[in-house]
């Protein structure tokens, strides 16, 4: 339940675990932000699917607009103001409750508090990941890979200075072009 989306969401995945092949999606141009950190998501196409809420006593049928998604999420889908507003429902973020009039009375549907602890840490360690990911793209825009395989001081120019006799060693191996290390005459060759 997101009672601050504008959209329903539904994630590739969930589509494809319930045997929906992405054909059956029509065309959309919608793009969105808030829903992947750091960037913009564009839907891969738009879905009607009926959503039903209660039991075989009581129950609310509704057919719903869902932008379907393809990246990670912890959660299957999400419910926004659209799906309230359709089956005039009201969320409880509280109490983990979603209530709304059935043609005998009131359906309550009750989450999990457990699991809804779950997809939080799951939902915090996607978004750390893709934030990690988007912090590297930038990363790559701004320095330069040779940078990283050079030294940018001589061992000669190190504030470092040895009280014994040292010896000049290339640590890597194909290329002398990088700075040597000095090291010890007096250590062991083992």
């Amino acid at each position: 339940m997101d009672g601050g989306s504008g959209l329903n969401i539904l994630y590739a995945e969930t589509l494809n675990g319930m045997g929906i092949m992405m054909s059956r999606l029509s065309e959309s141009n919608m793009q969105f932000h808030g829903v992947i950190p750091g960037k913009k998501a564009k839907s891969l196409g738009h879905i009607a699917l009926d959503v039903v809420f209660g039991d075989s006593e009581n129950f609310q049928k509704e057919k719903l607009m869902f932008e379907v998604v393809d990246f990670h999420s912890a959660y299957h889908d999400i419910l926004g103001r659209p799906a309230y507003a359709r089956f005039m429902a009201r969320p409880c973020y509280v109490y983990l409750k979603l209530k709304m009039l059935g043609p005998k009375g009131a359906i309550k549907v009750t989450g999990n508090r457990q699991r809804a602890e779950e997809c939080l840490q799951q939902g915090s360690k996607i978004a750390d990941e893709q934030m990690a990911m988007v912090e590297l793209e930038e990363y790559k825009k701004n320095v330069d890979p040779t940078d990283l395989l050079h030294s940018r001081k001589l061992a000669s120019e190190s504030a470092f200075q040895s009280a014994g006799q040292t010896k000049q060693v290339h640590i890597h191996p194909k290329d002398p072009t990088t700075a040597p290390t000095n090291i010890s005459t007096t250590l062991d060759r083992k």
